[in-house]
């Protein structure tokens, strides 16, 4: 298979990265705030973050980007994300302390439900993006590194492994960031890992969904890098995917 050296002349590459910047603002804007409850059969009611439904979507974006077109293009993603999701902090935090005209009543009912929702503290802010940022790219190490030592094969067990690792690292990551002192230290530990398993599950649950998209992307695309000769260093935006 050859490798295209340019992430634009990929036919799905862009789309790829779109779809996985897409699911890291919306579950990171959309998702925290609010707080869901089942009630599962004999476990009872078991509360957790609505966005945690969700956020395991961009690791999986993330699996098929460094699956398919390597670590390298993965990297690029990982900083686009980033980049987004600092403009989404910055813009929440101008258009909260922007002064509201009192000539529009409406203000009245808006400003307190933007304050609500997008007023998170500065704790909350700095961890998501450090959660965001060491989580990915430890997902997308372990998940190349995975794919040269298997050869190739097992998808599975990079896919799941290296989100067991990346969402441990997240995990580990975002909340003792924005909440320790906040919150007890037993609530937090319990916190931790019942959203990592929920996470982990997201990904093992959807592992046929990933197999599906990366097969037809690697026949599409004519393209299945493996990063043997990879530089890792997560502060290059070289590309250097390299076809097997």
């Amino acid at each position: 298979m050859e490798s295209n050296p340019r992430p634009g002349g990929f036919r799905f590459y862009d789309m790829l990265v779109t779809g996985m910047v897409a699911v890291l603002l919306c579950s990171n804007l959309i998702g925290p705030a609010k707080v869901s409850v089942i009630d599962i059969p004999g476990l009872g009611p078991l509360s957790f973050g609505t966005g945690n439904l969700f956020f395991p979507i961009g690791y999986i974006f993330g699996d098929v980007l460094t699956e398919v077109y390597g670590y390298a293009r993965a990297r690029r993603a990982i900083w686009a994300g980033f980049g987004a999701m600092l403009f989404a902090t910055v813009m929440a935090w101008v258009v909260i302390h922007m002064p509201s005209s009192p000539a529009e009543p409406f203000n009245h009912v808006l400003q307190p439900a933007l304050e609500t929702v997008f007023g998170g503290t500065w704790r909350i802010a700095l961890a998501s993006m450090i959660g965001y940022w060491i989580g990915d790219f430890v997902n997308a190490f372990v998940m190349a590194r995975l794919k040269v030592l298997t050869g190739g094969r097992h998808l599975w067990t990079r896919t799941i492994g290296s989100t067991i690792v990346g969402q441990a690292c997240d995990s580990l990551s975002f909340y003792p960031i924005a909440f320790y002192g906040i919150w007890e230290s037993t609530t937090l530990v319990k916190v931790i890992l019942f959203n990592w398993t929920m996470k982990v599950l997201v990904e093992v649950v959807l592992t046929p969904v990933t197999y599906a998209v990366v097969g037809a992307l690697k026949r599409v695309e004519g393209v299945d890098v493996f990063d043997r000769d990879t530089h890792f260093n997560p502060f290059s935006l070289r590309d250097e995917g390299a076809a097997r």
